[in-house]
């Protein structure tokens, strides 16, 4: 890998890093956010899922202007807008301030993240020195996870909180001035290959309205009307989405990725496996601190492991295996690593020690380092040059979207088991813990859903393969 290549690489790292990291920080800092500006409970909430539904929402969208742009004018773009939201979102005196700040840090991360993916594959076109650079990649990515509320935890209580978002000025100033430099110039295919504005606009708001109702059927319930009726208007919203694609005669998104099994199947895993793991990082982090009593930086400090696990197999043993065995064998033992972990959990007792009870899925959860970089092979194996940023705007949507459906979902049904219990007289900690273990017992048949799909529906690509692919959908274009 040449200095530039390295350097270039780095940029791209550094900006997902803090773009991850800005996703998980905040959580540690809630409490002293609602003391200083007066949160209500409910308006809490929306530090987190005005980022969120801003993120998830232009993903898709933004990837695909990166193609018809430039990716590296989108990503400069992207972290300027992030890097202004944190100075804003730093400096905030008010609820109303901070969410806004929140919505447009969203915002700038949709645009940078939504062609990183891109810009990295059409630079590393080796399928050895890709496959190096994406387990990099993925490791900035699981530690950024982690350090998030380690970080969030030692900036609140040796500083304030505002320092958690001050944090990125310099971070984001930095990125930006090195991408102008490291970053290759590409021109993009110009506005009138794909600018499709009703398109946009379905998917934009299908995606976020969506997103918005997932995140808020914990406090409405699934069967609510809000959920119930908010998830019709979405479905509809997509729906015409997909409608439009297949009649505009420039779409925002050609259906043509969709044809490799592949690129169609990984975003499927992804969005399985994203799922089970995000939420176990959510509902380990409430069990270690509600039920074993744990401070928020114990708890960070504890989950370290499992970001040491993930980042060391993920930057230094997954390229080895996915270019001696391939993606999808390196795809399969990873996910029966996960897959034995998060069962693992399933036998939590009230009273665990960390060593015995916990140790082991943080070192299992090193299947994550092989899941994610050969899942993001295989997700952007059939992209051509052309179509790179919509392929990483969709790759990261399926994140977005697994991440956020499986939280909502595994943190519903252990709010509800816990109220059972506690309904029936259970202990308060015995309550918790029924519910965080029925909640890793349904992420392991998620996990196990994910390995059944990867067996039947993915294949190993071959360079011919994938030549023919990239030859055919550049055709196509």
């Amino acid at each position: 890998m040449t200095a530039s290549k390295s350097l270039a690489l780095a940029v791209l790292s550094a900006a997902t890093l803090m773009t991850i990291l800005d996703g998980s920080i905040v959580t540690v800092a809630m409490p002293a956010i609602q003391q200083d500006l007066g949160f209500t409970p409910a308006g809490l909430s929306w530090t987190v899922n005005a980022y969120l539904i801003a993120f998830g929402g232009l993903l898709l969208l933004a990837g695909r202007f990166g193609d018809l742009i430039g990716r590296k004018t989108m990503f400069l773009i992207g972290n300027i807008v992030f890097t202004a939201a944190s100075l804003l979102a730093g400096a905030a005196n008010s609820p109303a301030m901070l969410i806004a700040a929140r919505f447009l840090q969203g915002v700038g991360s949709a645009i940078a993240s939504a062609v990183v993916l891109g810009i990295l594959v059409t630079m590393f076109t080796e399928k050895g020195e890709r496959a190096r650079a994406i387990g990099i990649f993925s490791f900035t990515g699981a530690a950024g996870a982690s350090i998030g509320q380690v970080l969030g935890g030692v900036l609140t209580d040796a500083l304030n909180w505002h320092w958690i978002f001050l944090i990125n000025v310099p971070i984001g100033v930095l990125t930006v001035a090195l991408a102008v430099k490291a970053l290759p110039s590409d021109r993009g295919l110009g506005l009138a290959a794909g600018a499709d504005a009703l398109g946009a606009l379905l998917v934009t708001a299908g995606l976020m309205l969506g997103i918005y109702t997932v995140v808020k059927i914990e406090e409405y319930s699934w069967l609510s009307a809000h959920t119930l009726g908010l998830g019709a208007v979405s479905l509809i919203l997509l729906a015409g989405f997909v409608i439009r694609q297949a009649t505009a005669k420039t779409p925002l998104l050609p259906l043509r990725i969709f044809r490799s099994r592949n690129v169609s199947g990984a975003n499927v895993v992804q969005m399985l496996t994203l799922s089970a793991m995000f939420a176990f990082q959510i509902i380990v982090a409430l069990y270690m601190q509600k039920v074993l009593g744990y401070t928020a930086l114990q708890t960070g400090l504890a989950m370290l492991p499992a970001a040491v696990a993930i980042g060391g197999v993920s930057l230094f043993i997954s390229a080895r295996l996915i270019t001696r065995f391939g993606e999808r064998t390196v795809l399969i033992t990873g996910l029966v690593l996960l897959l034995a972990g998060m069962a693992w959990l399933t036998r939590l007792p009230v009273h665990a020690a960390y060593i015995p009870d916990l140790l082991p899925m943080m070192v299992l959860i090193a299947g994550g380092g092989l899941v994610l970089p050969a899942l993001t092979n295989l997700g952007m194996s059939a992209a051509s040059a052309d179509d790179a940023g919509l392929a990483s705007g969709l790759f990261n949507t399926t994140q977005q979207v697994g991440m956020a459906i499986g939280i909502a979902v595994l943190s519903t049904l252990a709010a509800s088991e816990t109220g059972t219990r506690l309904a029936a007289g259970a202990a308060e900690a015995a309550a918790l813990t029924d519910g965080y273990r029925l909640a890793f017992t349904v992420a392991t048949g998620v996990l196990a859903a994910a390995l059944i799909i990867t067996g039947t529906m993915l294949r190993r690509p071959s360079a011919a393969i994938d030549s023919a692919s990239a030859e055919a959908m550049a055709l196509a274009a």
